[in-house]
């Protein structure tokens, strides 16, 4: 029995994983933190996170422990949870290793793909065009995250897959709102899906690296 890849991408998204309520408190923090909402040195007290967020005290609390083990920010007693900086050097770091692994898994999956992937990544890239055009923030972010998805799936490398997940939470998602951002984004898709057609390993791997340095949008 095969799966049908070809299916053109629709409106209809499928509805996603709903992440434990900390896990989306601390991902609504840390993106108040990389967008500069929060600034370094400045106090998260969990009472009043938790009334800004209309949650319980409890997944903010586990949240900020969360953010903690990840440096973000630093528990002071008595006080809160104060911002920590994130460097330019940070954002440098984190943007060399998203492009180096997905540039990696991009290669990897030019090695081993089908027609049948190609044309579920081109369905996905309308999506992605469609969502652009209409201004689709929370499509934007949907097809764009199935597009990569999709690569990394067809490469194999799910532990690599797994740590540019992780890198992928410091981006911020303001870029989901450019426009300009979304039409290169949608080119660079195309010049991907063109490497992946031609089997060519080291252009999917260029194309998928310079996508990547785009996000510094500092």
């Amino acid at each position: 029995m095969s799966l049908d890849l070809t299916r053109t991408a629709s409106s209809k998204r499928p509805i996603p994983r709903r992440p434990q309520l900390s896990e989306d408190v601390a991902g609504r923090i840390r993106q108040q933190i990389v967008t500069g909402v929060l600034q370094p040195g400045s106090f998260v007290r969990i009472e009043e996170a938790a009334v800004e967020l209309g949650v319980s005290a409890t997944p903010v609390r586990e949240a900020l422990v969360a953010l903690r083990g990840e440096g973000l920010v630093e528990q002071v007693p008595h006080r809160g949870y104060r911002v920590n900086e994130l460097s330019a050097q940070d954002v440098d770091d984190i943007f060399w290793l998203q492009g180096t692994i997905a540039g990696t898994l991009a290669g990897r999956a030019a090695g081993v793909i089908t027609d049948e992937h190609v044309a579920q990544l081109t369905a996905l890239n309308d999506g992605l065009r469609d969502a652009v055009a209409r201004a689709d923030a929370e499509s934007v972010e949907y097809y764009e995250f199935e597009f990569h998805k999709c690569v990394n799936k067809v490469a194999g490398g799910m532990k690599l897959a797994w740590f540019l997940l992780g890198a992928v939470r410091y981006t911020p998602r303001l870029y989901a709102t450019d426009a300009r951002w979304g039409e290169d984004a949608v080119r660079s898709h195309e010049q991907l899906i063109d490497a992946f057609e031609r089997r060519d390993i080291e252009a999917a791997a260029d194309v998928m690296r310079r996508q990547f340095r785009k996000w510094d949008i500092r």
